[in-house]
C-alpha cells in the first residue's frame, strides 16, 4: 500500500511538472506573439530565451541568433551558435555565422560559412560578399574567379548598399563587381594600374554616387607615374 501511494505521488508530481512547464510555454509564446506585435527586440530576445530554456530546439535557437545578428549584438549570437563549420547547420544559423564573423573582423572564418551558403544557395550577392572576403584574405585568384561567377548572375536592377559613410546609400551590384575586380587586377600586377581606373570609370558611369569607388581611383591615380618633363635646350 506504502509503494503504490508513494508511485501516485511520484505520478502526480510529474503530471503537475509538465503542466507547469506547458503553461510557462504557452505564457512565453503569447508574450513572444505580443512583443513581435509591439516591435520590441529587446521583449522578443527575452522571449525567445525563455522558449529555448523551457522547450529548446534548433528554430528557436536560430530565430533568436538571426534577431541578435539583426540587432549587432554579433557575440551574443555566436555564442548561441559557435563559430564552426557545421553540415547540419539550418541555412539560416549558416547565415548568421557568416554575417557575425565578417561583422566582428573574422574574414577567414566568415569565408568558410559564406562559401556554404554559395554551394547551398548561390547567388550574385553571395559570390560579390565571397570575392570581397577573399581579396581581404588574399587570395586573389580566387577573388577574380567569384567575380566572374558573380557578374554573369548579376541584372540590371540589382542593387547593393554600402556603409562606409554616415550616410548609407545603394549602387549597381554591376559597379560593385566592376570595383572589385579593379581591386584584383591592381593588386596581382601594378603595372595594370590604369586598366583597373578604367574599370572604376565603368563603375562610376553605372553609379556616379560610389564613394568607394571614387576614393579607390584617387587611391590609384595617385600610385601613378608622372613622366619628368625633358629640359628644352
Amino acid at each position: 500500500m506504502k509503494k503504490l501511494l508513494v508511485l501516485i505521488l511520484i505520478l502526480s508530481g510529474t503530471a503537475l511538472k509538465a503542466q507547469d512547464q506547458s503553461s510557462l510555454e504557452n505564457h512565453y509564446k503569447a508574450f513572444y506573439k505580443q512583443m513581435r506585435t509591439q516591435g520590441d527586440i529587446n521583449g522578443i530576445i527575452q522571449a525567445l530565451t525563455h522558449l529555448n530554456v523551457i522547450a529548446p530546439n534548433a528554430a528557436r535557437r536560430d530565430t533568436l541568433a538571426y534577431i541578435y545578428s539583426s540587432n549587432n549584438q554579433h557575440m551574443q549570437a555566436l555564442n548561441l551558435l559557435g563559430i564552426e563549420r557545421l553540415g547540419e547547420d539550418s541555412d539560416l544559423a549558416v547565415q548568421v555565422k557568416a554575417i557575425s564573423l565578417k561583422a566582428i573582423e573574422q574574414p577567414k572564418r566568415a569565408l568558410e560559412h559564406f562559401e556554404e551558403l554559395a554551394k547551398r544557395n548561390p547567388s550574385a550577392y553571395l559570390l560579390y560578399e565571397l570575392s570581397d572576403l577573399k581579396i581581404v584574405t588574399g587570395d586573389n585568384s580566387g577573388a577574380m574567379v567569384t567575380i566572374k561567377e558573380g557578374q554573369a548572375m548579376t541584372k540590371a536592377d540589382m542593387k547593393y548598399a554600402f556603409y562606409e559613410r554616415q550616410q548609407p546609400y545603394e549602387v549597381a551590384l554591376k559597379s560593385a563587381f566592376f570595383h572589385l575586380e579593379a581591386l584584383v587586377i591592381y593588386n596581382t600586377d601594378k603595372e595594370r594600374i590604369k586598366e583597373a581606373i578604367a574599370l572604376i570609370d565603368r563603375a562610376l558611369v553605372l553609379s556616379p554616387n560610389f564613394n568607394l569607388a571614387s576614393l579607390s581611383k584617387q587611391a590609384l591615380e595617385s600610385r601613378l607615374v608622372v613622366p619628368e618633363e625633358t629640359p628644352k635646350d
